[in-house]
């Protein structure tokens, strides 16, 4: 091989390296996995959270609220789902469902799930993701906003 060429191999692998660093993953210790590790672990909130009067109730076995702040006129609420991704996707939009609550959006992927809600006045969405470390504890994250 000539100098030339070898060089341009390196080059090449160089270049395909660096295209593989990008961003930290969210498993890799991101800003948003240690969020999460904290409320999948985090004591349940003494109060019920401030979320829509007819929002749902679901079982204190199944879900656990363990953080609630204000983001100027959104509130986030987090906490962790006792069992699987599927199942907290089937629970989370079917409770909605039968709430009154509109669908806007929802999807289940591999590792995640979301379900964006509208009703009383509200709107936001029900974050779902693999994040607790466990595969029957999911990361819930809820943003509730004026519509």
């Amino acid at each position: 091989m000539t100098r030339a060429a070898t060089f341009a191999v390196i080059g090449f692998a160089v270049l395909l390296a660096a295209g593989c660093g990008g961003k930290k993953s969210e498993s890799e210790g991101g800003e948003l996995n240690k969020e999460a590790v904290a409320a999948c672990n985090g004591s349940a909130l003494s109060e019920a959270p401030n979320l829509p009067p007819s929002w749902p109730q679901i079982e204190t076995d199944k879900m656990v609220y363990t953080k609630e702040e204000k983001k100027g006129p959104t509130t986030v609420v987090e906490g962790h789902f006792n069992g699987d991704l599927e199942e907290a996707y089937d629970e989370w939009k079917k409770e909605l469902e039968a709430s009154g609550y509109k669908i806007l959006f929802d999807e289940i992927e591999n590792h995640d799930s979301e379900v964006s809600w509208q009703g009383e006045g509200r709107s936001g969405q029900v974050a779902l993701r693999e994040e607790c470390g466990e595969s029957d504890k999911i990361y819930v994250h809820i943003t509730n906003r004026p519509a």
